[in-house]
């Protein structure tokens, strides 16, 4: 076992484990943040991404020794002060989840690319998506929460 200061949502927290151990099983069952989901292990589905240092990562394909320094953003670090981030609101808003099993991946996916590319088209937002698998279908709404979030958010460098 090893000691580690992982910067999960804004704050740092303590974790001792194998260096080696998956990120997502640190952040589950360690931590205890459970909206980062377990889908196939493998980094195919997206269910367990996560932004690390902004990017979207598959969490069950880093060791978190790798993501002692990073500033890492699960689900439950996108509100604030009660208030759901742009994405989560949208995602809302078009119904873009069914089971929900999906949506927590493709939410953090979307958030990381809004971050890069705040007003993506369809085609971008489709091919930053990829990889991200909803077993309910509904990508169109998918697309649509993204394309609603990007027209929500104010554009970079204006005043909040």
């Amino acid at each position: 076992m090893a000691d580690f200061i992982l910067n999960v949502n804004g704050a740092h927290v303590h974790v001792q484990a194998p260096f080696d151990e998956s990120l997502l099983s640190v952040l589950r069952n360690r931590l205890h943040l459970t909206g980062t989901k377990y889908g196939c292990g493998e980094g195919q589905c997206g269910a367990c991404t996560v932004l690390l240092d902004g990017e979207a990562t598959r969490s069950c394909l880093v060791a978190v020794g790798s993501a002692a320094n990073a500033k890492i953003i699960t689900i439950e670090g996108l509100e604030h002060d009660g208030k759901l981030s742009a994405v989560q609101q949208a995602f809302l808003d078009e119904g873009a989840f069914q089971c929900g099993y999906c949506t927590a991946g493709m939410i953090l996916s979307a958030t990381g690319l809004l971050q890069r590319t705040p007003k993506p088209t369809a085609e971008q937002i489709v091919d930053a998506m990829n990889g991200n698998l909803c077993r309910c279908g509904t990508y169109p709404r998918i697309v649509a929460a993204i394309q609603r979030a990007a027209q929500s958010m104010p554009a970079k460098g204006a005043n909040r």
